[in-house]
């Protein structure tokens, strides 16, 4: 697994201050239902605010782990412990995205967009576009770049391409400087979650050739 760790405490801060748009909101949501790993962090963040410390910048948290745990030791600054609310599951999707995807993920309405590749697109909400990707084990996505940042939750699976390997809860970041080629893990397909600022655009001799063909 490698993530993009600042983006990454930015978002997760965004999320406790709930200053998110709605479907990235909803994709932070569901990587804490699925990794419990970050899940200490937000409720740290959410004390912090909830304690009159809001102006702090918890992005000034380098090392975020000994910070926080040297502040609050493991407890709320009232004594109490800090206690995280763990979501339950429905069906197979995180309940944080069934406002937007009415799961299961099977019943969802996939469109193929071209052999061991499948969209299913929920259109624009609260300015963002928002899809979910769905690739047959060890197969690849066509090479690409973005018009905007693309945040990925892999919901199922996982996929490496040149910044690391994800697998299920792990968000991946992706902007305009950023050209990759997803590839799919063996022995299972990948499905993930996907909220865009703008739209995908195509590279690499595949891309140019369906690029026609493809929905904008």
């Amino acid at each position: 697994m490698q993530q993009n760790i600042t983006g990454l405490d930015e978002l997760l801060a965004g999320y406790a201050a709930g200053t998110l748009a709605a479907p990235a909101h909803a994709l932070v949501g569901a990587h804490l239902e699925l990794a419990d790993r970050n899940r200490s962090y937000v409720a740290s963040m959410e004390a912090l605010a909830g304690t009159g410390l809001d102006e702090v910048d918890p992005v000034a948290f380098l090392d975020r782990d000994a910070a926080l745990k040297a502040i609050f030791e493991g407890v709320h600054p009232s004594g109490d412990p800090i206690e995280v609310e763990r979501s339950a599951v429905s069906s197979d999707l995180p309940t944080s995205l069934l406002s937007i995807a009415k799961g299961p993920i099977a019943d969802l309405p996939w469109k193929t967009l071209l052999p061991g590749v499948k969209e299913c697109r929920f259109g624009e909400i609260d300015g963002c576009n928002v899809s979910a990707i769905w690739v047959k084990g060890g197969r690849a996505m066509p090479s690409h770049t973005h018009h905007g940042t693309e945040l990925t939750l892999v919901l199922q699976g996982g996929f490496s391409d040149l910044s690391g390997h994800y697998v299920r809860g792990d968000i991946a970041f992706a902007d305009d400087s950023v050209d990759h080629r997803p590839i799919a893990d063996d022995g299972e397909d990948c499905i993930c979650f996907a909220v865009t600022e703008g739209r995908l655009q195509l590279t690499g001799l595949v891309g140019r050739f369906i690029a026609p063909f493809v929905r904008n």
